[in-house]
């Protein structure tokens, strides 16, 4: 996936948010279980219940380390009764195999991520059937002539309506300008970050990883405690959560323009917490450029304490908001509303993410399925990482 295609970053990311964006998605690994021991295997290494789903849905889960951190985070596609194919990040997907079984099939098959409130529209255009698998639904489907057999999950990392195509490697590039030809905007890796990060979707190296739990990052709701057997890791967990974590994932959006940056540090301010529950109405602007020329922020501001609670483990400019944006562990006391520092001189307000809720940005005012305000003028987006 490249960074960015020529129309760049924040044109591709407003696309997703407005009309429909297509990602590359096929350095994402894909480890296949297959056969009647396939379910017991993954029941007993993974954090949520299979028994929740059947065949023909998708679930996300985590895998964890003996302490109870999150060695990774993954979506299973139940393709079949006995097929299973688990999608771990990129650089996870040895040690994926390595804790569940299974085959790596990555270089089989390439994956195409069709995202944004016009995504089923493209789809119609290109791929009929498609369109029709639902939120975490899987579908195996046969697409083009000669006919392809692929797979489609109701899934993907932008917040936005869409699915997820594994195809045969050998047929990537005639679905992809299918897709683009139907008009989705093609996006690369800026985009894909931007847009998860406005999603408040955790990544793994970054908000998840070596010393952080499912309980710190907020996704105790992966976790079946009382699922029979128990599962890797459940022991540490369950120590951690009988004794209270003290920290939490935390969103902080700026009140200026300025990007934001992984490893920023966050101070809290001495003020009382603000009415802040939720972030302002989106406002998506074409013209603001997704980069280091945005106005910088006032040179301090009084009232910031010495030592730093936290550093940002992800952050950026929202394109929709138009403003600075990441994501940190607070202290568990510390409530949306709260007035903190980055960097010690850029104010911000603790938030609960998302920053952007699905739907909320403004259509685009450009004519054209798949068109995009243009974005000429803009830098490079400083990344955050890549799942």
């Amino acid at each position: 996936m490249p960074l960015r295609f020529p129309t760049g970053t924040l044109a591709e990311h407003l696309a997703c948010r407005q009309a429909a964006a297509v990602f590359d998605v096929s350095h994402l690994g894909t480890v296949r279980l297959e056969g009647p021991h396939a379910w017991a295997q993954l029941q007993g290494a993974l954090t949520n219940d299979l028994a929740k789903v059947s065949p023909g849905r998708a679930q996300y889960t985590h895998l964890l380390d003996e302490d109870g951190s999150v060695l990774d985070d993954m979506i299973v596609w139940w393709v079949c009764d006995e097929r299973f194919d688990v999608m771990p990040n990129a650089s996870n997907t040895r040690r994926v195999r390595a804790a569940l079984g299974g085959l790596d099939v990555t270089t089989e098959r390439a994956v195409v991520a069709v995202q944004g409130p016009a995504a089923r529209q493209v789809l119609l255009r290109a791929f009929p059937a498609a369109a029709e698998v639902g939120h975490f639904q899987v579908r195996q489907l046969n697409w083009g002539r000669p006919a392809v057999p692929t797979v489609v999950a109701g899934t993907g990392y932008t917040g936005e309506d869409g699915v997820e195509v594994a195809v045969p490697a050998e047929a990537a590039t005639e679905l992809w300008e299918a897709l683009v030809a139907a008009g989705a905007v093609p996006a690369g890796l800026g985009a894909r970050d931007t847009l998860r990060l406005e999603a408040g979707l955790p990544l793994h190296g970054h908000e998840l990883g070596p010393g952080t739990s499912p309980l710190e990052a907020g996704l105790s709701w992966v976790v079946a405690w009382g699922k029979p057997g128990g599962f890797r890791g459940l022991p540490a967990l369950l120590e951690r959560r009988a004794k209270g974590v003290s920290r939490k994932l935390t969103g902080v959006i700026g009140d200026g323009r300025q990007p934001f940056r992984e490893g920023y540090t966050v101070h809290l301010e001495p003020l009382e917490p603000g009415a802040v529950g939720a972030c302002p109405e989106a406002r998506p602007s074409p013209e603001a450029p997704a980069g280091s020329s945005a106005k910088p922020g006032p040179a301090a501001w009084p009232g910031a304490l010495d030592a730093p609670t936290a550093e940002l483990t992800s952050g950026n400019y929202s394109p929709v908001l138009q403003k600075g944006i990441g994501l940190c562990f607070l202290p568990v006391e510390v409530s949306p509303g709260s007035r903190v520092s980055v960097q010690g001189r850029l104010p911000a307000t603790v938030v609960k993410p998302p920053f952007v809720a699905k739907g909320r940005a403004q259509p685009s005012r450009v004519s054209g399925l798949g068109a995009a305000p243009s974005a000429a003028t803009e830098k490079p987006t400083e990344l955050a990482g890549q799942s």
